[in-house]
């Protein structure tokens, strides 16, 4: 019975907690009004985070909206989850956090302190 309850409770929790989305394969075009028009009818949007490029401040092609509840969450990706959008198939999911994603950055690449002409010579 007190194994039930807690289950009971942990479920009420989970919906209370707000849920990020992935959405990608955006068209470059989209803006965040149109996100939240599409977002909207699946429940109460907290944010829509549209990513640029840093350099050109163009859209990326993918954003991050983030529902208030995991039922509109849930509801919004059964129901766009592949939907046209200016022509292209959109991709929604749970976004992943970066830091439990594994790889990505660490050291990588660097080799460090090597390279350039001459570098640790004797010039004299």
């Amino acid at each position: 019975m007190v194994a039930s309850t807690a289950q009971a409770v942990d479920r009420d929790e989970e919906d209370c907690l707000s849920k990020k989305l992935y959405v990608g394969n955006l068209p470059f075009s989209a803006t965040e009004a149109e996100l939240r028009s599409l977002f909207e009818p699946h429940g109460e949007i907290a944010s829509v985070n549209i990513i640029t490029d840093r350099e050109t401040g163009r859209a990326r092609g993918f954003a991050f909206v983030e529902m208030e509840d995991a039922r509109g969450a849930e509801a919004a990706m059964r129901a766009l989850d592949g939907r046209d959008m200016g022509g292209r198939p959109l991709r929604v999911n749970e976004a992943q956090d970066k830091r439990s994603g594994g790889g990505g950055g660490g050291g990588g690449g660097g080799g460090g302190g090597g390279g350039g002409y001459g570098r640790g010579r004797d010039r004299y």
